[in-house]
């Protein structure tokens, strides 16, 4: 008889999905006991991602809520916004944590929700109940929660870096310009004309132009950090690349006697304690390709003296930190285990 700690994945058909599955299987203290997914139900699992023939030999089921939290300890919920707030509190219910990685429980005031997502909430007590899952700000309060809100990629690269900013007060807030580009894979894996190769390759654009949907997730987290309330200008750019996020944040300094190996000091004693975020030394700027597969952070600081501003560059893998492995980086603080335990914490180079 195992005595791992057994997982479920609703929603596991999806990027997402299959990037925790990998993750699961090299855990030495989780086991996979379910994959779940209506669209995809019956289906072997390893007949989506055939790279997993050999190691996954699971069927992907039906959701029944009664049946997962029977076998589960543990559900990651995988789905499109607007269903996990349906799904959570029976799962809660009977005890299983939660780890939701749609923008669900992202949010400390669900009116913010209900007007940028378009969904009526009927779980204020459960969702209140929910902890912002970035361990860098909400560590101690991860470990004692049961129901996590996972952050979404572009607001984990740009929070990173304006964290120290904002908490020591370093920056005019209103100021802050988040400029991030991703890889494709941001987009899901359903079939969408704007994500053709043809359509992306040896082109970029932005998107989501004043309007994106994690501009409020960033200002809800940047304003309890200043202690006031913050507005961000933020806009993403699809890059032709499969993964990868690179968020450049540009705020005016409060003080323009600052240099950058100021900063740099700053950074590394924010980050002293969290061995997910490596701050680089003077003159040397993130690339996408060194967090690749990993649950890092990479961190440039960088000082304009003409302009009296900050410039931070923050580089993470979309699907990893941003997604999947920060998830289970969450899942590891809650279980009171060593936070990086089973995270992969060097990239395949190059």
């Amino acid at each position: 008889m195992s005595n791992k700690v057994s997982v479920g994945i609703i929603g596991a058909s999806g990027y997402g999905g299959v990037q925790l599955v990998r993750l699961l299987l090299e855990h030495p203290e989780l086991e996979i006991a379910y994959l779940g997914g209506d669209s995809s139900a019956g289906k072997q699992f390893a007949s989506l991602y055939p790279h997993l023939f050999h190691r996954v030999p699971l069927n992907i089921e039906s959701i029944d809520l009664d049946e997962i939290a029977s076998r589960c300890e543990v559900v990651f919920l995988g789905l499109p916004n607007g269903l996990a707030c349906d799904i959570a509190p029976k799962l809660i219910e009977q005890g299983c944590k939660v780890l939701d990685l749609s923008a669900d429980y992202r949010f400390e005031d669900l009116s913010t929700y209900t007007a940028w997502y378009k969904k009526e909430r009927t779980d204020n007590a459960i969702a209140s109940q929910a902890v912002y899952g970035l361990p860098e700000l909400y560590r101690d309060q991860i470990s004692n929660s049961q129901l996590i809100g996972c952050p979404g990629c572009y607001p984990t690269a740009s929070l990173l870096a304006l964290s120290p900013l904002l908490k020591q007060g370093l920056i005019l807030p209103e100021t802050a310009i988040i400029d991030a580009k991703s890889g494709t894979s941001g987009g899901g894996r359903q079939a969408k004309t704007n994500l053709l190769l043809a359509e992306v390759d040896n082109s970029l654009g932005a998107y989501g132009v004043a309007n994106h949907r994690h501009t409020p997730e960033i200002e809800q987290i940047c304003s309890n950090l200043a202690r006031q309330e913050v507005k961000v200008q933020f806009t993403p750019h699809l890059i032709p690349m499969v993964r990868g996020i690179l968020a450049t944040v540009y705020a005016t300094l409060r003080d323009p006697g600052l240099v950058r190996e100021d900063l740099i000091t700053i950074y590394n004693a924010f980050y002293r304690s969290f061995p997910c975020v490596n701050v680089l030394p003077t003159g040397i700027y993130p690339q996408t390709k060194w967090a690749y597969g990993t649950n890092l952070c990479y961190i440039g600081v960088e000082v304009d003296p003409r302009t009296g501003r900050v410039i931070v560059m923050s580089a993470i893998d979309n699907l990893m930190k941003g997604q999947a492995s920060q998830a289970l980086q969450c899942l590891n603080l809650m279980m009171g285990w060593e936070e990086t335990l089973g995270l992969p914490m060097l990239s395949f180079y190059p």
